[in-house]
């Protein structure tokens, strides 16, 4: 499994120490996409890395004189832009957050990070996708609770009198708005929320944030 991430120049060792670390960190439904190894030109105890997955960018470091080795990881719901610098030695892979934050490694090999951009800016077409789709979705409930709160407001045009001379049959009162409809809408509300979240692209407090603002409206 490890072999397809050693066809860019990788350092196999490097490569097979955060392969092993990281196939630890995978969460339900992540796959690893590319592994980038670091290249200076003086000897390293372990170059640095940096991962792609379809969830998340990792950044590796080595730790305790190469002993262990640490990470940083953002996922891509949060990195709004990545860049490549290349330079007279290697090339610069950066990532910013939508927080402004930024994050990169340098000295690594120009054909590993041409192949870090291009994953990256497909990675990040597909999270931009999601997120208008996230916002088609927010709309169209939006809209369908503000059309059925509206019907639900309207007023009933009252029942016509009887005339003076022949009585009227008694009309009964119209009954009374049913719950269900907007029951049934909640629960398909919250079964969508499920599915962001089950999907990773929202966080727990996230979760539960709308969660319960959905079920204050009942």
């Amino acid at each position: 499994m490890m072999d397809k991430f050693l066809n860019d120049q990788q350092d196999p060792k490097a490569v097979e120490k955060v392969y092993t670390r990281l196939v630890d960190l995978l969460t339900t439904g992540e796959e690893i996409i590319y592994i980038a190894t670091q290249k200076k030109p003086l000897v390293n105890i372990l170059p640095d890395c940096v991962a792609l997955t379809n969830k998340r960018v990792l950044f590796f470091t080595p730790a305790n004189l190469g002993l262990s080795i640490k990470f940083i990881d953002f996922v891509w719901k949060d990195i709004v832009d990545v860049f490549i610098k290349e330079e007279i030695i290697g090339a610069i892979f950066t990532v910013k957050t939508t927080n402004q934050a930024e994050m990169g490694v340098d000295y690594l090999p120009k054909v590993q990070a041409r192949k870090l951009y291009q994953y990256a800016q497909g990675r990040k077409e597909e999270e931009r996708e999601l997120r208008r789709q996230r916002e088609l979705e927010e709309k169209r409930a939006e809209s369908g609770s503000f059309n059925f709160d509206h019907a639900a407001t309207t007023p009933q045009p009252a029942a016509p009198a009887p005339e003076p001379v022949t009585a009227a049959p008694s009309i009964a009162a119209a009954p009374p708005v049913q719950e269900e409809p907007k029951r049934d809408e909640l629960t398909e509300k919250l079964k969508k929320l499920r599915t962001l979240f089950d999907q990773g692209l929202i966080s727990q407090d996230e979760y539960n944030a709308k969660k319960l603002e959905l079920l204050s409206d009942l």
